[in-house]
C-alpha cells in the first residue's frame, strides 16, 4: 500500500501538552539518568514554577549549578576558606560528585558558558567526573540532567552539545496559569490534580518492566526513519527516543512497545528537534508499492486451488477463511510506524514552525558573520567570562579569589622564605574577563513597484512596524531600504527612533519599476557601513524578485536580473545573514535563485501577514535560526 504523505495539523492543545510534561516527571522518577534529562524552555512564571514544584516532590536528589559557578566548584578542587583558615591544603567535592544518582539543575541554562558546558558534556556521556589537577583518576557518577531555558525567540538557547544529549525537549511558553487549573479540574488526585508520584510499589513494577521491555526491529527502523524525516542527522536521538518509549511502556505497565509510546516519544523527543518538513512520497514509489503485492498474490492460488478443488471444495474454503484474521491482528509494519510517529510529531508542532523549517533548510551554510547579537571580549563591562592568568595593570584588574586559589596549593613550599599569612606571587596573578554582545541593525528592504500590490505593500508596513517596536524594546536599529520607479531611497537610516521610522513608513507610496539591483547596492553598502562601526548587519529583503530597471535606471529585464545576481553575489561574499521573503502570489522561480545566489532563506508567503511575517524575521535575527 503507498504511503501517504504527512499534512500539517493544528499543534497540541495546553491540555496534552501539560500532561506530557506531568509524564516526563513520572519519567525522570522511573529512570533518571536514563534518557539523558529534560530542556524545559519556559519563562520565570506560575507555569514553571509548578512544574518544578511537581519535580521537588518527586524526592529525587536534585543539585543546582548556578552560572556563575567555576570550574573547581563544579568539578572539585580546593576548599579555599577551610585551606586559608588552616594554613593546609583541603579539597572539597564538586556539584556533579553530590548529584551521583540523581539529578542537577541548571538555571539559564543558556547562558552557561562553553567552559563549564565542556566538562559537564563529557560527565553527561562518559558517566564520570573529568579529573582535575588535584584528582588523579576520573569519579565515577550518574546524573540527569533538567536545563531550564529562559531564553527569547532572538537570543540563544541551551548548547547545542548539551541539548543534543537530553533526551525530552519541553516548550511551556504557550501554556498559561489558566491552561494548567483546566487541566487540574479534568483529573482527579492529590494536591497536584495529578498522581504525579509514584509510589514505591507502582516504581518498583515500572522498574521491573523497563527492564522487560523489548523493540523490535520495526521499531527501531520506524524510529531512525522518522527522525531522517525530520531532518534529524544525529543517531543519539532515535536511541533516546527508544529509550523514552521503553520508559513510557512500563509506566503503563506494558512488556511491548504500544503505538502510544512511539507517540509520545515522537511529540517529546523528535518533533523539537525537527529540522525541515517531511518529504511527500514521489509518484513512482506510490505506484511501484502495490505492485508487487498485486503480482505476487495470484500466482500461488491457481496451483493449490486446481489441485485441491476437486477434491474437496470445502476444505479450500476453509483454508482461506482463517487467513484475513491473522492479517488484521499483525503488528503494524516499520512504514506505518514511521507514519503515525511522523503525523503524531507535526501536530504537536508550535505555531510559525513551518516557517522556522523552511528558512533553515534554505539558509547557506557558510552564512556565520552576520548573526545577530555577537560576541567580543572586553575587559571593563559584560558579561563575566572565567579568569585567566596575567598581570593586572591598565585596564585589567585582578580577579582576587582565582588569585588565592592558584596561591593556596603552593603555601607549604612557600611558608619557610615568607612570614606572611599566606605568599602570593606574581605567577598567581589572575585578571578578570568580560564578554561584550555587539549591536545588531536589521535593513530593510522593501519593494514599492507596481509588482506589490497596494494590499501586501500595506500588509508589509503592519510587519515592519512590529519589527520595529521589538527591535526597539531590545535597543537594537533599523534602517529602511525602499526601491520603486528607477531609484532606491535610503528611506530611514540607521536608528532607534521608533517615532522616527513610523513617519518614514506612513509616507512611502507605491508604484513604478523594480530596480532591485539598486536596491541590494544600496544594502551592501549600507552594511558595509555598519561593519565598520562594530554593528551587526542583517538584510530582509520583501519583493517578488521581478527586477525589470538596470543599475543605470534603464528599462530591460534581462540585464536587471543579470546586476541583481552579480550585487546578489557581492552579499553573499560578505557573509552576512539575509532572508528573501518572496511577497508574489505564486512561489517565483527567480526570487528564489536570487536567494540562493545571496545565500538568503527562502520564504514563500503568497498572503502576506504582519504576525506571520514578523515572527520569520524574528528567526533569522535568532543566532539559532
Amino acid at each position: 500500500m503507498a504511503r501517504e504523505a504527512p499534512t500539517p495539523s493544528t499543534p497540541s492543545d495546553p491540555l496534552e501538552r501539560w500532561n506530557d510534561a506531568l509524564t516526563t516527571l513520572q519519567l525522570l522518577q522511573l529512570d533518571p539518568h536514563g534518557f539523558g534529562g529534560v530542556c524545559l524552555r519556559a519563562p520565570h512564571g506560575p507555569v514553571r514554577e509548578r512544574w518544578l514544584q511537581a519535580l521537588a516532590g518527586l524526592g529525587i536528589g536534585l543539585v543546582k549549578v548556578p552560572g556563575s559557578v567555576d570550574s573547581e566548584r563544579l568539578l572539585g578542587g580546593i576548599d579555599l576558606a577551610h585551606t586559608l583558615q588552616t594554613g593546609q591544603l583541603h579539597l572539597q567535592a564538586g556539584l556533579l560528585q553530590q548529584a551521583d544518582q540523581s539529578l542537577v539543575c541548571l538555571p539559564m541554562a543558556e547562558r552557561l558558558s562553553p567552559a563549564l558546558l565542556a566538562p559537564l558534556v563529557q560527565a553527561l556521556e562518559q558517566g564520570q567526573v573529568p579529573p582535575t589537577r588535584h584528582s588523579a583518576a576520573p569519579t565515577p557518577t550518574r546524573f540527569g540532567v533538567v536545563a531550564l531555558d529562559e531564553s527569547l525567540p532572538d537570543e540563544p538557547g541551551v548548547g547545542a552539545a548539551l541539548a543534543e544529549r537530553l533526551g525530552v525537549w519541553l516548550d511551556l511558553n504557550e501554556l498559561s496559569p489558566s491552561d494548567i487549573h483546566a487541566a487540574l479540574q479534568d483529573e482527579s488526585g492529590g494536591s497536584d490534580g495529578l498522581q504525579i508520584r509514584l509510589s514505591p510499589g507502582a516504581l518498583a513494577r515500572a522498574r521491573l518492566h523497563l527492564s522487560q521491555v523489548q523493540a523490535t526491529d520495526a521499531h527501531m527502523q520506524a524510529l531512525c526513519a522518522a527522525a531522517l524525516g525530520l531532518g534529524i542527522g544525529s543517531l543519539r536521538v532515535p536511541s533516546l527516543a527508544l529509550r523514552v518509549a521503553c520508559g513510557h511502556a512500563a509506566l503503563n505497565g506494558r512488556s511491548t512497545l504500544d503505538a502510544d509510546d512511539l507517540g509520545f516519544a515522537a511529540r517529546c523527543v523528535l518533533a523539537p528537534r525537527a529540522t525541515q518538513w517531511p518529504a511527500e512520497p514521489s509518484a513512482d514509489q506510490a505506484a511501484a508499492e502495490p505492485a508487487p503485492q498485486e503480482d505476487a498474490t495470484p500466482p500461488p492460488e491457481p496451483p493449490d486451488n486446481t489441485d485441491q478443488a476437486p477434491e474437496n471444495d470445502a476444505e479450500a474454503d476453509n483454508t482461506q477463511d482463517p487467513d484475513p484474521p491473522p492479517e488484521q491482528n499483525a503488528e503494524p509494519s516499520a512504514e506505518d510506524l514511521q507514519d503515525m510517529m511522523v503525523a503524531a510529531a507535526l501536530a504537536s508542532l508550535p505555531p510559525h514552525m513551518l516557517d522556522a523549517l523552511m528558512t533553515r533548510q534554505g539558509a547557506a551554510s557558510h552564512n556565520t558573520s552576520g548573526r545577530s547579537g555577537q560576541t567580543r571580549a572586553g575587559s571593563q563591562r559584560g558579561r563575566p567570562l572565567p579568569p585567566r592568568p596575567g598581570r593586572p595593570g591598565g585596564q585589567a584588574r585582578l580577579h582576587v579569589l582565582a588569585t588565592l586559589r592558584a596561591a593556596a596549593p603552593k603555601q607549604r613550599l612557600r611558608q619557610a622564605h615568607s612570614t606572611g599569612r599566606v605568599a602570593i606571587r606574581v605567577e598567581d596573578f589572575h585578571i578578570q574577563r568580560y564578554q561584550q554582545r555587539a549591536s545588531s541593525c536589521l535593513i530593510l528592504a522593501l519593494d514599492a513597484s507596481g509588482s506589490a500590490a497596494l494590499q501586501r505593500l500595506a500588509e508589509a508596513k503592519g510587519a515592519v512596524e512590529l519589527l520595529l517596536q521589538q527591535s526597539y524594546a531590545r535597543r537594537d536599529s533599523v534602517c529602511i531600504v525602499a526601491f520603486r520607479g528607477a531609484q532606491a531611497q535610503l528611506l530611514l537610516p540607521m536608528t532607534r527612533s521608533l517615532v522616527r521610522a513610523k513617519r518614514a513608513m506612513t509616507g512611502l507610496p507605491g508604484g513604478g519599476g523594480t530596480p532591485l539591483a539598486l536596491a541590494l547596492k544600496m544594502a551592501h553598502e549600507q552594511a558595509t557601513q555598519l561593519q565598520r562601526q562594530g554593528v551587526t548587519p542583517i538584510l530582509v529583503v520583501l519583493s517578488d524578485g521581478r527586477a525589470n530597471v538596470t543599475l543605470q535606471g534603464l528599462g530591460g529585464r534581462a540585464q536587471a536580473q543579470t546586476d541583481a545576481q552579480s550585487w546578489g553575489q557581492q552579499w553573499r561574499a560578505s557573509g552576512h545573514r539575509a532572508l528573501w521573503i518572496d511577497t508574489s502570489m505564486h512561489p517565483d522561480a527567480q526570487a528564489q535563485q536570487l536567494a540562493a545566489t545571496m545565500g538568503a532563506s527562502y520564504l514563500p508567503m503568497p498572503q502576506v501577514q504582519s504576525q506571520r511575517m514578523a515572527h520569520a524575521i524574528e528567526r533569522v535575527r535568532s543566532p539559532q535560526a
